[in-house]
C-alpha cells in the first residue's frame, strides 16, 4: 500500500484576535498557494519569531484561520531559537514551548503553542477503508531510493475534511528522501 509524500516546512497558523493585532483589525489572509489539504493554503503573508535565544524571518502563514495560534518548526529550528518544543499532532499545544511573533502592525508573545509535528498521515474515511487504516493508529513508512529510510510509529488522523498524504518535516525529509529520484520523493510504503 502506497501513500504520497509531502514535506512540510516550518510554518504558523493564527487565530483571528493574533491575526487582527499581527496585520491589523479585520486583516484578510491572502492565498499565495493552495495546498493538498481541501480548503488550506500557503499564504503571502509571513511573520517572524523570536526566543531568547534567537529567531527565524518569513515563516509562512498557512490559512485559513484557526482557533489557537500554532507554530510547527523542525528540530533544526529549534536549535537556532534555543528552545525546546516537543513532538506533538498538530492542535496539541497545551504546556508546549511560547515564542513572540511579531508582524508588520505589531506583535505578540505566545505562552505555548510551538511544536514540532509528529509525523503523521491525513486520511479521508474513504481512503482509510481502502488501506485498512483506523483514526489513531500507529504505521510504519518505508520510503524508496538511495536514502531509503522507514519511518516508524506514524499517525494515522482520519477525517472528512483530509486528503491522503503522509507528511513529514524537512529534516525527516533531508534524511531518508533522495531528491535526485523523482521516485523516491512520490510514495512511501505503509508497513502495518
Amino acid at each position: 500500500m502506497k501513500i504520497k509524500i509531502e514535506i512540510s516546512a516550518r510554518h504558523c497558523h493564527l487565530s483571528s484576535g493574533d491575526a487582527a493585532i499581527l496585520f491589523g483589525e479585520n486583516y484578510q489572509l491572502k492565498p499565495r498557494k493552495m495546498l493538498s489539504q481541501p480548503g488550506q493554503f500557503a499564504a503571502e503573508e509571513t511573520i517572524d519569531i523570536e526566543t531568547p535565544g534567537g529567531s527565524l524571518s518569513r515563516v509562512r502563514i498557512i490559512g485559513p484561520i484557526r482557533a489557537k495560534t500554532q507554530i510547527e518548526i523542525s528540530q533544526t529550528d529549534s536549535r537556532k531559537l534555543n528552545i525546546n518544543p516537543p513532538v506533538r499532532q498538530s492542535g496539541d499545544i497545551s504546556g508546549s514551548v511560547g515564542a513572540k511573533i511579531i508582524g508588520p502592525k505589531g506583535q505578540i508573545e505566545i505562552k505555548e503553542g510551538v511544536i514540532i509535528a509528529e509525523r503523521h498521515i491525513h486520511c479521508d474515511p474513504e481512503s482509510a477503508k481502502e488501506l485498512g487504516l483506523e483514526n489513531n493508529q500507529r504505521v510504519n513508512i518505508k520510503t524508496s531510493g538511495a536514502r531509503s529510510a522507514t519511518f516508524n510509529n506514524v499517525v494515522v488522523r482520519v477525517h472528512k475534511d483530509f486528503a491522503s498524504a503522509f507528511h513529514i518535516d524537512t529534516d525527516e525529509a533531508n534524511a531518508a528522501l533522495d531528491f535526485n529520484d523523482k521516485d523516491s520523493l512520490e510514495y512511501g510504503l505503509i508497513i502495518k
